[in-house]
């Protein structure tokens, strides 16, 4: 499919429900046709990888060719240069997400970026350094515990931001590699609890939210089962996006 015929597929499928719904999930964009996340969902089935397709589509400005963009580009190919462009274009915690969990976390240069992203003072770039933290706990299960490991002190740097989409980030991040095995569930818990006990309200909030995830016992049976079996690194992992792009991140 060529770019402009995206685009009509969009507009055609797009509802002012979806458009207007958009709004309770906190989720602001310039240009917008309403269509949900299972419906572009459907569509990368029919595409399949199409990285010339993407960097058009991104170009458009149009929230949902966006995160279309983020579907079918091809992370072998994307470029730091790439990465950084998107990221600074950012215009939501939804198109940010989508970005991270469906595409930058399989490019080669993830790792470092999550990394460089944590100390920028732009807000969604910000928050696309945890977004990236925790899809990268998620879905690289070849990474070493001490990868992971190395991004705790970042975030508990990051938990002292006090806007909300940064810390919400910074929670997930933490919960995301918590959930990864027992010893990483451990390092997170003794983090979430230090962070919880902080003067600082937003550290207090990041940890006390983590912690409430880490300690349900359902991911306790899971991370115990894992470790008995041996199998696996991760919990099973959930899109961020639902519908036109919901999420508790």
């Amino acid at each position: 499919m060529k770019a402009d015929e995206v685009l009509a597929w969009l507009a055609k499928r797009g509802s002012r429900a979806d458009r207007d719904g958009m709004a309770r999930y906190g989720i602001a964009a310039r240009k917008a046709y309403g269509v949900p996340m299972r419906t572009l969902l459907l569509l990368r089935k029919q595409v399949g990888t199409d990285h010339e397709l993407a960097l058009e589509l991104w170009k458009t400005g149009w929230y949902e060719a966006r995160l279309f963009a983020a579907l079918v580009a091809d992370p072998a190919r994307i470029t730091r240069r790439q990465m950084n462009a998107w990221a600074g274009g950012f215009e939501n915690w939804a198109d940010c997400d989508t970005a991270c969990f469906h595409l930058f976390d399989r490019s080669r240069h993830a790792w470092e970026q999550a990394e460089a992203w944590a100390g920028s003072p732009k807000l969604l770039v910000k928050r696309a350094a945890f977004a990236l933290m925790a899809s990268l706990a998620l879905h690289d299960k070849a990474a070493p515990d001490a990868r992971l490991r190395a991004f705790l002190p970042l975030i508990e740097k990051g938990a002292r931001d006090e806007r909300d989409l940064v810390r919400k980030g910074v929670s997930w991040a933490l919960r995301s590699i918590g959930a990864r095995n027992a010893e990483l569930h451990v390092a997170s818990i003794a983090l979430a609890r230090r962070l919880g006990a902080s003067a600082e309200s937003s550290a207090r909030w990041v940890g006390r939210d983590a912690l409430r995830d880490l300690e349900r016992p359902l991911v306790k049976a899971r991370i115990a089962k894992r470790s008995a079996s041996g199998s696996g690194n991760t919990l099973p992992a959930k899109s961020p996006v639902k519908k036109s792009a919901s999420s508790r991140k």
